[in-house]
């Protein structure tokens, strides 16, 4: 972290304290604002994010930009909203949609698409309507957002990464030390997919249509013999190259047993070869 994003720490630190015990003043409010321009600023540079990985490969979240994030919930007032055309809209003013030109190297499609101020968008991603980005987001080089897909706030997607149509990425912004969502570089989630709670999913993985990853969902390796759970504060992770498809265990007593009723169980079936790749090249013809 450079000496300006340690001061600029420190300020919000200072600020997000004083609001949770409702004693800031009505001085130090615009310094409050305009020690969250800043971070904004830092998020959208992608300078500064609201989670990252740590050379051991373990992610850990930056509980002060979250917290930082939410300062601006509570410094906003409700106003008038850019982008409604004849449908007015009506928003915390701290937080407008961002603006992006041409330099940014973004696509962005016409048809309905969001993108909230205070979070990256790095460039080449390619934005297919309508969509939404959240505050806090990190979007990185060469991903595409498809059709009705959600980035929800503080989700962090890696390079290369393909969201298909309907894909919902969490956001997870309170509590401010939480976990938020991570999807690393070239995953491939599928159509309708949804990965909640702070689950991660490594780098290459693909997710096939419709699986569902949450911080209570059990997941079956059929290649390794092995389950994949969350662990206490140790969430949900999917290892790298992972095909998961998915699957339903039966329920072995009770009612359930009797009626030959099963669970929902995603299952990884096995890791990324050739075949895979080819069927993933053949989404980056989209881009």
């Amino acid at each position: 972290m450079s000496a300006d994003s340690g001061d600029l720490r420190a300020r919000l630190e200072r600020f997000t304290a004083a609001a949770a015990a409702r004693e800031l003043a009505p001085a130090d409010e615009s310094a409050a604002r305009a020690a969250f321009v800043e971070l904004k600023a830092a998020l959208n540079a992608g300078t500064v994010r609201a989670a990252e990985r740590g050379a051991d490969g373990a992610w850990h979240a930056n509980a002060w930009v979250k917290a930082g994030i939410l300062l601006g919930f509570r410094l906003g007032r409700i106003g008038p909203a850019a982008g409604g055309g004849p449908f007015p809209f009506y928003d915390k003013d701290t937080y407008p949609l961002r603006r992006f030109g041409v330099e940014d190297g973004v696509r962005i499609v016409p048809g309905g698409s969001a993108i909230r101020d205070g979070c990256y968008v790095g460039p080449g991603v390619v934005c297919m309507p309508p969509m939404y980005i959240n505050v806090g987001a990190w979007v990185g080089e060469g991903t595409m957002v498809d059709s009705h897909a959600l980035v929800g706030s503080c989700a962090q997607i890696g390079r290369r990464v393909h969201l298909s149509a309907a894909a919902q990425i969490g956001g997870v912004l309170e509590p401010a030390g939480a976990l938020p969502v991570i999807i690393e570089d070239e995953v491939l989630v599928g159509g309708n997919c949804g990965v909640y709670e702070g689950t991660i999913v490594r780098e290459r993985a693909v997710l096939a249509p419709g699986t569902l990853l949450t911080g209570g969902t059990a997941v079956f390796d059929l290649v390794h013999d092995r389950v994949y759970r969350r662990d206490g504060d140790r969430p949900l992770e999917i290892p790298a190259g992972a095909v998961v498809v998915p699957g339903t265990r039966p329920v072995r007593s009770g009612a359930g047993a009797r009626a030959g009723l099963g669970l929902y169980a995603p299952v990884i079936v096995k890791y990324r070869d050739e075949k895979t790749d080819t069927a993933v090249r053949l989404e980056e013809l989209l881009r």
